[in-house]
């Protein structure tokens, strides 16, 4: 049975913060992120890794280029978010080192967080989001607006944090509105809407309770919030959306303010819903024989180094699906490649420390030609 969890029993959180959180008509509401900051520092201390997905830049942007009060055009909300990217970026930093952490910015397009679209750009943007999250670091992350070619929309980063949920296979996504959650109907509309605290399963009746946002500064509306939670929730992640209007938002979460929590089936764990992904919805591009060795490796659950790999089969790229045979050409795995076919062929029966001298990076490269994250068993030799 789907049951509440508390946020600081979680180990890896996504927090998307909206526009009319953060901006006021004079800037960057100070004072609020300071206690957010708060908040995230107290949960990076119990262990908690913490990655942010802020809107605001079109916002703030807007404001410090004076742009008219109307809607605008594509190159305008481009030009926006180019300006207010650095203003947001620095509030973020500002806060974030008065207590110590230390921040880092990402900037990504669709691309790079749809392993199906562009997979070694999905690739790279996980890996790097890891090793930041190992040096403790704090990412922060938004759509890189500036380059979109598609026309921006704020409610865009409810999304975007969904999908960073999925791709680093997080606890708990949350977000934070300026609204409690999802209401029966909309409670400006209805002062008897009743929220709804507990969602087990997204159905249609769900999806029509969605309305729009009315703030000036987010035009997301709990629509892009419902289609977050279909993808987090799918992916084995549960989410909530609460009001950040509170100091401190997110101890006000474990502390009991009311909220909407879309709860997953805690009997499918996020490991599992990737790996479901990986075996059922993707063709394979190439193929791996590997001896005995790396078969047992694989079946206790170890990655594919190049020492195990014995031929490789077809033209794949770094981030492809490729399938993976024991000796006896049974196939037994299937996952994310994490070199081309042309480097995997020159590293093959390789031990790890001979693979930077011999591919020539000049740096030490990845150990694993499919790791044990990206790889699902298929049979069992």
């Amino acid at each position: 049975m789907s049951k509440r969890i508390s946020v600081h029993d979680c180990q890896r959180i996504v927090i998307k913060v909206g526009s009319s959180l953060l901006v006021e008509n004079s800037g960057i509401n100070q004072a609020w992120l300071a206690t957010l900051a708060s908040d995230i520092r107290t949960l990076i201390s119990g262990g908690t890794q913490i990655l942010l997905v802020s809107s605001g830049a079109i916002a703030l942007g807007h404001r410090l280029l004076n742009l008219p009060n109307r809607p605008l055009q594509l190159d305008e909300n481009q030009a926006a978010a180019a300006v207010g990217q650095i203003e947001l970026g620095k509030a973020w930093s500002e806060a974030l080192c008065s207590y110590s952490l230390v921040p880092a910015q990402i900037l990504l397009t669709v691309n790079d967080t749809e392993g199906w679209s562009g997979r070694r750009s999905y690739l790279n943007t996980r890996n790097t989001i890891e090793r930041l999250l190992s040096l403790r670091s704090v990412p922060v992350i938004n759509e890189n607006d500036t380059v979109a070619t598609s026309k921006i929309r704020y409610g865009d980063n409810d999304r975007l944090a969904a999908r960073i949920a999925t791709m680093i296979s997080a606890d708990l996504l949350i977000l934070l509105s300026d609204i409690d959650g999802l209401y029966t109907e909309p409670p400006t509309n209805n002062p008897d809407a009743r929220l709804i605290e507990i969602i087990n399963d997204i159905t249609p009746e769900i999806v029509r309770m969605a309305g729009s946002a009315k703030s000036d500064l987010s035009r997301g509306g709990m629509v892009t919030k419902i289609e977050a939670a279909k993808i987090a929730t799918r992916a084995g992640i549960s989410m909530i959306i609460s009001s950040g209007k509170r100091r401190f938002p997110i101890r006000s979460i474990d502390e009991g303010q009311p909220a909407t929590w879309f709860l997953t089936n805690q009997s499918t764990s996020r490991t599992s819903a990737r790996k479901i992904w990986i075996s059922g919805q993707l063709e394979t591009k190439g193929g791996l024989t590997v001896d005995q060795g790396a078969v047992r490796a694989l079946e206790n659950g170890k990655s594919l180094l190049p020492t195990g790999v014995i031929d490789i089969e077809g033209s794949f790229s770094r981030g492809d699906i490729i399938a993976i045979y024991a000796s006896n050409g049974v196939r037994i795995a299937q996952g994310l490649a994490g070199y081309d076919s042309r480097s995997a062929k020159l590293i093959m029966g390789y031990k790890s420390e001979e693979l930077s001298q011999i591919l020539g990076l000049g740096y030490e490269g990845r150990n694993e030609i499919v790791h044990r994250d990206n790889l699902v068993l298929t049979l069992s030799t």
